[in-house]
């Protein structure tokens, strides 16, 4: 059923069935005006009035335009809140895709600059002082040399120093070897008491590519402690 506000003419659609045929008191929600409402249903216990909030919980109906009644004020219901719809996941997927494609290939990057940093040296020499100075050492000639070792021999009742190893080629091309080998003798305090040279027995090696050396010297310095084989820094 329809009830109409006497004060305000407000209007509500509410359940006949909570109105006795005596009808019964109630309460506009707007504006507070109360009067009594003959009701449509049959007799019934008298009912205590119904709370404005339950009538207000009803929405007010407009009459139809052919029921008599004159204009009234429209009541619109305020209106639903927005949703916004989640934000597509595509693209965030596709962000923290490129991020961590971008951390592996640096990672590849510097890996690749540590393993194989001899490679890069010989090929740009520049770079050796960046490797050293962050405590990688490499030898930018691409030429090293390996198995060092010495050992004393008495021949004809004289002392001679034997010191072998080998030359290698630790880059990734043909390089030429330095006719002059350099064997450096010094005292435990890495003073140097004597050295000499040799020619190696190669001219030039390929890339991966070794020779054996094999130099002596007669009576060499009984103070001797420490040993060095080097390319003097001239010849390379």
């Amino acid at each position: 059923m329809i009830l109409t506000c006497t004060s305000c003419d407000t209007r509500y659609s509410v359940d006949g069935s909570k109105f006795p045929a005596a009808g019964r008191t109630v309460r506009c929600a707007k504006c507070g005006n109360s009067w009594h409402q003959p009701g449509e249903a049959p007799e019934q216990p008298a009912e205590p009035p119904v709370p404005a909030d339950e009538i207000a919980a009803e929405a007010p109906v407009s009459e139809p335009a052919d029921a008599g009644f004159s204009p009234i004020r429209d009541f619109a219901p305020p209106p639903s809140a927005a949703i916004e719809p989640p934000a597509p996941l595509a693209p965030k997927l596709a962000i923290v895709a490129g991020w961590v494609g971008l951390f592996a290939v640096v990672l590849l990057i510097g890996f690749a600059a540590v393993k194989y940093r001899q490679h890069i040296a010989s090929i740009w020499p520049q770079s050796a002082g960046v490797y050293n100075g962050l405590g990688l050492p490499v030898n930018a000639s691409g030429l090293d040399f390996h198995k060092v070792d010495y050992r004393r021999e008495n021949e004809d009742g004289q002392v001679v120093l034997a010191v072998s190893g080998e030359i290698v080629n630790t880059s990734s091309r043909q390089l030429p070897v330095p006719q002059i080998v350099r064997v450096t003798l010094s005292d435990s305090g890495k003073r140097e008491l004597y050295h000499w040279t040799f020619k190696p027995s190669v001219t030039v090696l390929a890339a991966g590519q070794s020779a054996p050396f094999l130099t002596r010297l007669a009576s060499p310095p009984s103070a001797a402690r420490n040993l060095e084989v080097s390319f003097p820094k001239d010849e390379h």
